[in-house]
């Protein structure tokens, strides 16, 4: 769905703001909202979020707020009623981890583009 601001919010260029959305939301437990970039304002604008996708976990009750972060050389103006982000919701597996050795595998501790092309 899409996530839309609530006020004017002027971006300027390498300095991130919080933009209001006006919605808060109740996740339920197993679930999380993940908040991520339109596709649009990046390529027409050269605006993303600096911590994509962002996650809203069930515990959280607060307003949806949305860190833009402006990568072009002009100022941008957010009008109330843009659409800044889209978010979805999405189920989770818990994971408990147990402390001790590592199985081995093909790769290893092989680290940035070691598994190939």
């Amino acid at each position: 769905m899409d996530l839309c601001a609530v006020e004017d919010v002027a971006l300027e260029p390498g300095v991130p703001r919080l933009v209001p959305t006006g919605l808060t939301i109740e996740v339920p437990p197993g679930y999380e909202a993940q908040v991520r970039p339109r596709s649009g304002l990046a390529l027409r604008h050269a605006i993303t979020m600096p911590n994509a996708p962002g996650t809203i976990d069930p515990g959280y009750r607060g307003e949806l707020r949305v860190i833009l972060l402006n990568l072009g050389r002009e100022p941008y103006l957010i009008h109330a009623g843009d659409r800044i982000a889209q978010m979805i919701v999405a189920r989770y597996e818990p994971v408990e981890w147990e402390e001790g050795g590592l199985a081995d595998s093909s790769r290893g501790a092989g680290g940035f583009g070691s598994s190939g092309r």
